[in-house]
């Protein structure tokens, strides 16, 4: 080594650097000027790569995709509560404990005014109670949305 303290010379550095594997050279000048490139390992071409479009698949039908059915199927067996409300009214204890057969209850609505549908609790529809077969049923008139909540608030 050289005669400073832990330093080295150029010709040393170059030895050093011969020994590590032939043409790799120190960058020359102590201003750090960056060494010009080596020919050694050429740059990708990145204009011939093999470059297509993508192309989605085509969608199918409900039945091509396992169906509506099948989806359906999925909830068949949910059990939901579902209650039709003629009308309400408001009776002391003492009024209901007198109900007998044949009790007229009177009710806030009148006839031909809509009942409402209620699912699991929930106001779904409105409706028009009909006698079908010996048999009540409500024909559905008007789905309830719900309100959806303002953007602001």
């Amino acid at each position: 080594m050289g005669g400073d303290e832990g330093l080295l010379d150029q010709s040393e550095i170059e030895q050093l650097f011969g020994s590590m594997g032939g043409d790799a050279q120190p960058d020359q000048g102590a201003a750090g000027a960056p060494a010009p490139p080596s020919d050694a390992a050429p740059a990708p071409n990145i204009g011939q790569l093999d470059v297509q479009p993508f192309q989605t698949p085509e969608l199918g039908s409900a039945e091509q995709a396992g169906g509506l059915d099948d989806d359906l199927s999925l909830i068949a067996d949910v059990d939901l509560n579902v209650r039709v409300e003629l009308g309400r009214t408001r009776m002391y204890i003492e009024d209901v404990l007198k109900l007998r057969d044949g009790s007229i209850v009177p009710l806030e609505k009148l006839a031909g005014d809509p009942v409402d549908v209620y699912v699991n609790g929930q106001l779904l529809a409105r409706g028009e109670v009909l006698v079908l077969n010996d048999n009540f049923c409500v024909r559905i008139s008007e789905i309830i949305g719900r309100d959806k909540p303002e953007a602001g608030s």
